[in-house]
């Protein structure tokens, strides 16, 4: 079995206790406007263009067999996304390493085996491994038979999912998960398919299933200026977490616009808002609010 991996992330710490290794795997059923991963969003490989990197040598002309890439009069680097169908000929080809293949094929062993270099890390951290991305549970096959090898292996797994996925994705990895990273963007349905371009039902109705399997979730929520930080978007997503069992933590994330340079590396669309990151004060109260709907255990 082979599935499909954006990038494994070493010495992770944001996406779970400890010192992490994080597997980002390649699609997802949601298209969120301000998402810090675009390049995991479609489900095959895509090729990146790293610009700062880029020289403009043309050595990856000639190593394209559906000539793609050219160099322009005024020494840019081109990229006909039509014609690529990100094969990843050209990626060896670039000696700067300004040419990025998202989405190749990696075993549950090769991807195992990776994250057990780590082992020393995780055992003095109390850390383990994140399958995130992306959807992980689009590829739950493969996240059945990876989670084996790392339980297995005595470590702690975690999975982070968007819920946007058939229930029987998660009752197939229930039982090979320590905990789970869940998010909540916005309670009402018809702003969360506007900021995500999906309703938000399945999510929901998927959440309020797995609080009452008893695996402990933290909740992940994305702030984002005028969207989804008003007090009644908040005091809504506070009175339907604290009647949830088994949520261990609420963590409130501060949205940043860091990840533009990915969507022009991919030659996607930038469709991140044009507003300022929340300040620790906005944060605040954003928790304060959540506190007066119970939610006790907060994190930012």
């Amino acid at each position: 079995m082979l599935g499909r991996i954006v990038d494994i992330k070493r010495f992770a710490v944001h996406d779970g206790p400890g010192i992490r290794s994080t597997v980002f795997f390649k699609g997802c059923t949601l298209h969120c406007r301000w998402c810090h991963n675009p390049e995991s969003i479609h489900a095959g490989p895509e090729l990146g263009l790293i610009a700062a990197k880029c020289v403009s040598c043309g050595d990856c002309v000639p190593a394209c067999p559906r000539h793609a890439h050219s160099i322009s009069a005024e020494g840019q680097h081109l990229i006909d996304r039509q014609l690529c169908n990100s094969c990843g000929q050209c990626v060896d080809s670039c000696y700067r390493q300004a040419l990025e293949l998202y989405g190749r094929e990696m075993s549950p062993d090769d991807v195992a085996a990776v994250i057990r270099e780590d082992r020393a890390f995780y055992e003095s951290s109390k850390g383990g491994a994140t399958l995130s991305g992306g959807e992980p549970l689009l590829q739950s096959d493969f996240c059945v038979e990876l989670l084996t090898l790392l339980r297995q292996d005595g470590l702690h797994c975690a999975v982070d999912t968007c819920g946007n996925v058939p229930w029987t994705t998660f009752e197939k990895v229930i039982p090979l998960t320590d905990l789970f990273l869940y998010d909540l963007k916005h309670m009402d349905s018809a702003k969360h398919r506007a900021g995500t371009g999906a309703g938000n039902e399945l999510i929901l109705d998927n959440l309020r299933r797995l609080a009452e399997c008893g695996c402990p979730i933290e909740i992940r929520m994305p702030i984002i200026p005028g969207y989804n930080d008003d007090e009644t978007s908040i005091r809504q997503a506070g009175a339907f977490l604290v009647a949830l069992p088994n949520i261990s933590a609420v963590k409130i994330l501060a949205y940043h616009s860091l990840a533009r340079s990915k969507y022009l590396a991919i030659g996607r669309e930038d469709t991140m808002p044009e507003v300022p990151s929340p300040s620790q004060s906005e944060l605040q109260r954003v928790a304060d609010i959540l506190k007066l709907c119970g939610i006790q255990n907060l994190r930012f």
